[in-house]
């Protein structure tokens, strides 16, 4: 195959000036977008037979092509785009570009021409969703239509030119098999998850940014009896709940006067008056965990969300910073309290090193001793080093610790197996029913 090299470049961008220069403009606002299409495919074919002389047919081709996927695709990016092995599109100006499939970096070999045409590219993407970006706009924010999420940054925030990233969600939603087959969780821990979300029990998904949190609260959300009626809140809706009596509500940013912003906070308030039987925050960032506690506290247990933080512990102390941003001027304890009685599980995802993705702690709440928020450990992932592959290995194992929700799960009629609790490092191997 061809490459696209330095001097193919600069064909190319002569190229696209004489196309556009060739189109009539007057007229393509009434052409429908497939005549368009063949219209530019037309004069562009034309172009690159007169340079025959020194353009090989393959070469033509790949102009032809870039041409095309420039005025109606997204440029060199469309290859990337239609791998679906790649979950995220990093670009660091117009000469590097990295993609991550199944957790790993990679540099590609895909360019732009310069870093107007980078620009150019992310405006199409943005325009399509009645988004805007340039110099007094310079960073765009957004959900694409496929459930992908844009953020750019353009000059002059950006010093050494435009810096895009395009976080992909794949169309096949993940499943407790996929968990399983992955290694990302035990089946006795999956087990004891399941259990704590039929019964109601309320979770907090704690981990950094690409740890897997919003696959894990897609996972556990399948759990959730389907007769209940569940209102999902988001930034960019991600969550794919099965149940058929879900209520789904996203974020709005701020148009470009300032106005018009809806926050996760204005939506779970919203959510309490529409008679909610659980409520699926997508992620805690701000003072709306003030407001998913005080839900979790009156009468929606079985809600869940997620927060940024790196261990279980650091969970609570987010979620405490986060009330506090509310504006409410409460003693420290207060705030713990009330945590300490909305949250019963915490559960901790990682990303490890060489990229996988793992449950590697399960925490209980267990109320408070003196003014902290006491808690103890009942599953967690021990490293062990690397493999061959550098890649992190070591084994589930359960601390031998009973939870003290199994009451609430006795008074649910959830039935929940003692010997998933009994201290020992725990099997990883995959159910038969899950292998067929």
């Amino acid at each position: 195959a061809v490459e696209m090299d330095e001097g193919l470049h600069r064909i190319k961008r002569d190229l696209h000036r004489q196309v556009i220069a060739e189109l009539d403009l007057t007229a393509i606002g009434n052409m429908q977008e497939q005549d368009l299409r063949f219209e530019v495919q037309q004069i562009t074919q034309e172009l690159c037979r007169l340079r025959s002389d020194f353009l090989s047919p393959a070469e033509q081709e790949v102009l032809i092509n870039g041409i095309m996927d420039d005025v109606f695709g997204l440029g060199p990016l469309e290859s990337l785009v239609a791998d679906p092995a790649i979950t995220d599109i990093l670009i660091n100006g117009p000469n590097t570009v990295y993609v991550e499939r199944q957790g790993n970096l990679s540099l590609t070999d895909v360019k732009f021409m310069d870093d107007a045409h980078v620009v150019s590219i992310v405006q199409r993407i943005a325009g399509r969703i009645g988004r805007r970006i340039d110099e007094t706009n310079p960073m765009v924010d957004a959900r694409l239509p496929d459930g992908s999420r844009l953020n750019a940054i353009i000059p002059p925030l950006a010093l050494d030119g435009p810096l895009v990233s395009i976080r992909r969600f794949g169309t096949r939603r993940f499943t407790t098999g996929d968990l399983l087959k992955f290694d990302s969780i035990a089946p006795d821990m999956l087990q004891f998850l399941a259990a704590c979300i039929e019964a109601r029990v309320n979770v907090l998904i704690s981990g950094g940014t690409g740890s897997g949190k919003t696959t894990l609260l897609n996972v556990l959300s399948s759990f959730i009896p389907a007769e209940e009626r569940v209102a999902t809140i988001e930034d960019a809706a991600e969550l794919q709940l099965q149940q058929p009596h879900v209520v789904r509500m996203e974020t709005r940013p701020a148009n470009v006067e300032g106005k018009g912003e809806v926050t996760t906070r204005d939506l779970v308030r919203n959510a309490l008056r529409m008679r909610p039987d659980r409520i699926v925050v997508g992620e805690c960032r701000g003072a709306e965990a003030l407001d998913m506690l005080q839900a979790m506290n009156t009468g929606h247990e079985g809600s869940m969300t997620t927060v940024h933080a790196n261990t279980t512990r650091d969970a609570t102390s987010r979620l405490e910073m986060m009330v506090g941003m509310a504006g409410f001027d409460v003693p420290i304890w207060t705030i713990r309290r009330q945590i300490a009685s909305a949250i019963h599980i915490v559960v901790q995802v990682a990303r490890l090193v060489g990229g996988s993705r793992k449950v590697v702690k399960i925490s209980e709440i267990t109320g408070m001793e003196g003014d902290l928020i006491s808690m103890h450990d009942l599953f967690e992932f021990r490293q062990h080093g690397l493999d061959a592959n550098r890649r992190a290995k070591g084994n589930f194992y359960a601390t031998g610790l009973r939870p003290n929700c199994l009451s609430r799960m006795e008074d649910a009629g959830v039935e929940v197996p003692m010997y998933l609790f009994e201290e020992r490092m725990l099997e990883t191997q995959v159910p038969e029913e899950i292998q067929q």
